[in-house]
This record gives C-alpha cells, sequence and structure tokens, in this order.
C-alpha cells in the first residue's frame, strides 16, 4: 500500500501546485479528489456487504432476496430492497462516504445522483446506442444481467467500477449476442 500512496503523490503534487496558484482549478482538483476518495471507500464497502449478502444463506434468502425478487418495467425499481438493506448499505454507507473524506456538499450532490442515474441505468434492461454509462464504465446492463442469473455469485460490483470484482476474483465475463427475435442478450463467456 505505501508504493501506491508514494505513486499517488508524486502524479498528484505538480497538479496540486498549480492548483494552490488558482483558485478555479483548486475547487475542481478538490471536487475529483473528493469524487475518487468517495468512489473508492464507499463502492468497496458495498462491494463486500453485497458479496456477504450472497453468500450468507440467511441474508440473502430473508433480506437481500427482496431486491432480486423484484421484476417490474421501471428501471428505479433498482432501489427496492429490504429496509435493513436500505439502512446498512444506502443510508449508512452514504453517510460514512459522506462524512469521512469531507465531502462538500456541491460534491455529494453531484455523486448520489450520478450514482441513482447510474444504478437505474445498469437495471433498465436496455443497451442503448450512446449510452454516455456504457461508454465510460466496463458494468453496464449486460454486467448486472449476468449479477442477476440464478445461482450467479459473480458480478457484484456497484454502479461506476468493476475493479473490485477483477481484484477478488467475482468478475465473469460475458458478451453480448443478437437474439433471434431481436434485441439483445448477454451471456456467460465459456471457458
Amino acid at each position: 500500500m505505501h508504493l501506491w500512496q508514494n505513486y499517488i503523490k508524486q502524479v498528484t503534487r505538480p497538479i496540486l501546485r498549480r492548483a494552490r496558484r488558482n483558485p478555479k482549478i483548486r475547487a475542481n482538483g478538490r471536487l475529483l479528489m473528493e469524487l475518487g476518495n468517495t468512489t473508492l471507500q464507499l463502492r468497496f464497502l458495498q462491494y463486500l456487504a453485497h458479496r456477504y449478502m450472497h453468500q450468507n444463506k440467511f441474508l440473502c434468502r430473508h433480506v437481500h432476496s427482496q431486491h432480486h425478487r423484484l421484476v417490474v418495467p421501471y428501471a428505479i425499481g433498482a432501489l427496492y430492497d429490504h429496509p435493513l438493506e436500505g439502512l446498512l448499505l444506502d443510508t449508512l454507507g452514504g453517510a460514512i462516504s459522506f462524512l469521512i473524506p469531507g465531502m462538500t456538499a456541491r460534491t455529494s450532490v453531484l455523486y448520489f445522483c450520478s450514482a441513482v442515474v447510474k444504478t437505474a441505468d445498469d437495471h433498465c434492461g436496455l443497451w442503448l446506442p450512446g449510452n454516455i454509462f456504457h461508454i465510460f464504465f466496463q458494468n453496464n446492463t449486460a454486467y448486472h444481467d449476468i449479477h442477476q442469473l440464478p445461482d450467479t455469485k459473480y458480478n457484484y460490483y456497484q454502479p461506476f467500477f468493476s475493479i473490485w470484482d477483477k481484484l477478488l476474483r467475482t468478475h465473469m465475463p460475458y458478451t453480448i449476442v443478437k437474439r433471434h427475435e431481436g434485441g439483445l442478450e448477454a451471456r456467460l463467456v465459456k471457458g
């Protein structure tokens, strides 16, 4: 971890020197640092909690399964979950990610609004051309569809990055294929 911290210091030092002289750069630099810090902290904690809820049979059956049971034609159903899961993962996790890095109100509005929109997009079931989220983020609607397959304990992702799945070996590769009936389908890559 020490090498990683030194690398971050070496990369950010020139940026921070320039930022001290320019208030606009200083404000935007702080915004980016807060967003990056929050993304790493909150998404790692949510990844671990989500994975644990799938691996613990009691929590999976009585708490997290409520989210997987809901089949609705609207994407905001992604936020439908058991009250305990909503309290622990969403509310408490959000409070921790807001308070620990000392996020400003502006940053928190930007971060949490984009997280809700990205979560709804991942659950919408649509693969639309030119979707900005699909361009910038590897975990998307198809990535989430693989997670939703019965008895699949992969792709626990949280909205923005799939790095934790890759590092902790829960990433399941997939491919997008055209269906004969029309539309697209995410399928596991057999290997």
